[in-house]
């Protein structure tokens, strides 16, 4: 729903009943994750979408229905064998969809809205809400501030409220989408209980590139296409100009060790080290290797980075923290103009994050979507900057 969240918004504002389908769980090759979302109003005017056009038309409907009648229901698409023009997904994935009304007169509408409101101005907010359980608790929704507070409730004891707003900050936190399931009294269960499904919308993930050169002008621009703030910084303040950086969110000129000691970074910012020069490098890397970030590259070639890392060796870093540099940045793509160039380090910075082998799909039996948490255990899920020390495939 908050993928959404400004149009929803916009809605709610002008007292708009509507109904939103969310993606609450996905199996196989699914289309769209966890929190994908459709919504439809009493107009019929649809926005979003659950699986990129498969069943569509069927969630529509469902949308329509929930509007008149007022109840919230949960319904699964998967693939059929038996028919192939049945309502399914013909990628041969799984999707879990809760369809929930939100119309003037629904208990949980002041919730969502507040919810739609703080996402659009582009605040922090978690929003949590029952998909599964007693068909009376369905759809009952909970706002949690990055604070802990919260409002709304999901219908049980005191306990069940404060432990899901608990569950869900720490889900926001890390800036994750997710569910789990409490007993009715708080406590955390297994089948059976009260499953609870958590939206979570933070800003944007920081990409900051140090060294104003060619290729980062193409690494800005691929860096705001995949949806991070980005920050070029350089010491040279004749090269690191609003001019040629017009689509860069920020522009700074200080030397790049001390600015980043200075700056706000978190376990999903990615750090690109174009600079290759070893005053800049070696003492802005000693500092960028011991941050929980999600990412640090640096470019240059197999003797420069050899040469780097004898250098931070001999400063005191450790082989983990030497291990977690990405060096030379970037998959082997061939590349060779920076806009090439940009695209493999995008690649890599995609591939870490999701798991992604680097390999081509065609002829492979890799899975085309990964899920971290099965990967690992869960271990990125709960610690979003552990991404950062998987094997590397860089060129």
């Amino acid at each position: 729903m908050l993928d959404i969240a400004e149009e929803l918004d916009r809605w709610a504002r002008q007292g708009r009943d509507f109904a939103v389908a969310t993606v609450v769980a996905v199996g196989g090759s699914a289309p769209r994750g966890p929190g994908a979302a459709l919504a439809v109003d009493g107009d019929g005017t649809a926005v979003g979408s659950v699986s990129g056009g498969c069943v569509e038309a069927a969630v529509y409907d469902l949308c329509v229905r929930a509007l008149q009648d007022g109840e919230a229901v949960r319904e699964r698409f998967g693939y059929s064998d038996d028919d192939a023009f049945a309502v399914g997904l013909t990628c041969g994935g799984v999707v879990d969809v809760l369809v929930t009304p939100v119309r003037a007169d629904a208990p949980e509408r002041a919730v969502v809205a507040a919810a739609l409101a703080a996402a659009a101005r582009g605040e922090s907010a978690a929003l949590a809400r029952v998909v599964a359980g007693p068909a009376e608790r369905l759809g009952r929704a909970l706002l949690v501030h990055p604070d802990g507070s919260y409002e709304g409730g999901l219908g049980g004891l005191p306990g069940l409220d404060r432990a899901a707003a608990a569950e869900a900050r720490a889900l926001l936190d890390a800036g994750r989408t997710g569910e789990f399931t409490l007993a009715r009294t708080g406590e955390r269960c297994g089948p059976g209980g009260l499953t609870v499904f958590v939206e979570s919308r933070v800003p944007p993930p920081r990409m900051i590139v140090f060294g104003a050169v060619d290729f980062a002008a193409a690494l800005v621009r691929t860096g705001k296409f995949l949806g991070y703030r980005v920050t070029v910084c350089d010491a040279r303040p004749v090269f690191a100009t609003r001019e040629r950086f017009p689509e860069a969110d920020e522009v700074v000129v200080d030397w790049p060790h001390r600015y980043l000691r200075g700056t706000r970074t978190d376990g999903r910012t990615v750090l690109c080290v174009l600079t290759h020069d070893a005053k800049f490098d070696v003492p802005l890397l000693e500092t960028a290797l011991r941050l929980p970030v999600a990412f640090v590259g640096a470019m240059g070639s197999r003797r420069t980075h050899e040469d780097r890392d004898r250098r931070l060796r001999e400063i005191g870093l450790t082989e983990e923290e030497r291990a977690r540099l990405r060096s030379p940045i970037g998959l082997d793509l061939g590349a060779r103009t920076p806009e090439e160039t940009a695209l493999s380090i995008a690649a890599e910075i995609v591939a870490a994050r999701r798991g992604g082998t680097g390999v081509p799909l065609t002829g492979s039996s890799t899975p085309i979507h990964h899920d971290p948490d099965e990967r690992d255990g869960g271990a990125a899920a709960s610690h979003p900057a552990e991404w950062n020390s998987r094997q590397s495939f860089a060129s």
